[in-house]
């Protein structure tokens, strides 16, 4: 029989001559298939509190500087030893973030900026580095920052829910940035569409509201500063740390799914009948903070982080993939406090032996430093650890789509998984009608002899193949397998 492909993950769709699958996990979807995903790595020491948000700051020296925020404190990572420095303004506590809410930065130049709606936009300055503190000029206080063109623009205003503010032109921290009318500072209200929920940076802006999304776009030389326009109505963000800017592609959770904005371009769905569904039913409304997305600087692919409805306070225990260029989503199960894509710190061969006492100790190979300026995805983890994923490969499991139809019966005598993996297990997942739960077979491991997976010889109308590779296994590519089913009547 001809390879029957580990389909697309479409969760959404029946099972009925399903192309798709509706189970996967811990895969990443290739042209040919699925490939690995690693665990989480631990790099840095812990913060004091769970992460509530972090951000990392290039230097004009290319060097990086991380920071990370707790619910009251905001902290800076030693290069030297990987610990985190208390550098609140004052080395006193902030108001508790809401519990709905995160720390969001942003980097103009030398300056990194740092915002929630509890307390004043707080700065540090990378050219004196000493702690972070009060923005000059009056900003308001806000839950959102982004960088539009040369402004920096708040929104998720305390004051003004409706409104968005942003600074003078390339005039962010001085007593007149934000006073409207000079130098390009203004706001403008929106009297429809709802509360602004943020803005995706860039050349143009997107705005968010609850209803509507509108584009601003700068107009040099007019005194309306930037021209803003609707771009959808009736679709607006649901929630607010899912805005993820991937390259030139703008993705969103909105009311109606998960959307993406290409450049110049409006929303369009790309959950639909897909994972939209699967995935709002998993959800916990009431945790939207753990709801976070991250794109991974390495790859055409972007992540969202969420505390499913049987996860545990305070830390997503699943993550949502979802690869742009080929257009396919993928589930994983990790759990941790946040999610981001981050930049390692360089090191010396000095600083190396600070951290863990000898080099021979290090538990991240020294490849790694190498490419220390490259960012990629990771999280902080449930022991306020920065991690990034390193690790070995996580327990991947691969499901066909259902196979047979109502007119004849089928004689599953085995299959051969086509894979790099030296261990595989499989089972053969079974039933006679579609009103009927599925039964599973037991677990068999892959023949050294054969490379087939032959379970009991089962006699059934629609059968899937669910494969297993443990955790630690090292291989590529999975692409599907090759069935051994005979027809054998009519029921």
């Amino acid at each position: 029989m001809p390879l029957l492909q580990i389909g697309e993950y479409r969760p959404d769709v029946a099972d009925y001559e399903a192309q798709a699958t509706k189970s996967i996990l811990n895969v990443i979807p290739r042209g040919d298939g699925y490939g690995p995903f690693p665990a989480a790595q631990e790099f840095s020491q812990a913060i004091a509190a769970p992460c509530r948000g972090a951000f990392y700051a290039l230097n004009d020296d290319g060097s990086v500087t991380t920071f990370a925020g707790t619910s009251n404190r905001l902290y800076k990572m030693s290069n030297t030893n990987l610990s985190w420095g208390d550098v609140s303004k004052g080395g006193v506590a902030y108001t508790d973030l809401s519990s709905d809410a995160q720390w969001q930065f942003a980097q103009t130049g030398s300056l990194v900026w740092a915002t929630q709606r509890n307390a004043p936009l707080q700065v540090f300055d990378l050219a004196s580095p000493s702690t972070f503190v009060d923005a000059l000029g009056s900003p308001p206080q806000a839950s959102y920052i982004s960088v539009v063109g040369r402004f920096l623009v708040l929104s998720g205003l305390d004051s003004a829910p409706f409104r968005i503010q942003w600074s003078g032109l390339n005039n962010f921290n001085a007593a007149d940035s934000w006073t409207s009318g000079v130098g390009g500072s203004d706001f403008q209200d929106f009297p429809d569409g709802g509360i602004v929920r943020g803005v995706a940076g860039g050349e143009y802006g997107i705005i968010f509201q609850d209803q509507a999304i509108r584009r601003m776009s700068y107009v040099p030389g007019s005194p309306i500063i930037f021209q803003i326009d609707r771009i959808a109505q009736d679709k607006g963000l649901y929630a607010p740390y899912s805005i993820v800017r991937a390259g030139e592609n703008i993705l969103f959770y909105s009311s109606q799914g998960f959307q993406k904005i290409a450049p110049g371009g409006y929303p369009e769905p790309i959950g639909r009948e897909k994972v939209d569904r699967t995935f709002i039913a998993d959800l916990d409304k009431g945790s939207l903070q753990l709801f976070i997305g991250a794109s991974d600087p390495r790859s055409p692919r972007v992540y969202w982080a969420y505390k499913s409805v049987n996860g545990t306070t305070g830390l997503f225990d699943k993550i949502l993939g979802y690869d742009i260029l080929l257009d396919r989503f993928f589930p994983l199960s990790v759990s941790g406090e946040y999610l981001l894509g981050i930049s390692q710190t360089g090191l010396t061969l000095e600083s190396l032996d600070s951290i863990s006492g000898s080099i021979d100790a290090l538990t991240i190979s020294l490849d790694a430093y190498a490419t220390a300026v490259q960012p990629e995805i990771a999280q902080f983890d449930s022991s306020h650890k920065l991690s990034f994923f390193r690790g070995s490969n996580l327990e991947a499991t691969l499901e066909t789509g259902e196979q047979g139809t109502d007119e004849r019966t089928i004689t599953v005598r085995g299959f051969r998984p086509v894979t790099d993996s030296a261990s595989v297990f499989g089972l053969v997942s079974h039933r006679l009608t579609q009103g009927q739960a599925s039964n599973d077979d037991a677990e068999v491991s892959i023949s050294s002899r054969t490379g087939r997976i032959d379970p009991q010889i089962r006699d059934t109308r629609y059968a899937r193949m669910r494969l297993r590779i443990p955790s630690g296994t090292t291989w590529t590519y999975f692409a599907g397998v090759v069935p051994d089913f005979v027809q054998t009547g009519q029921l």
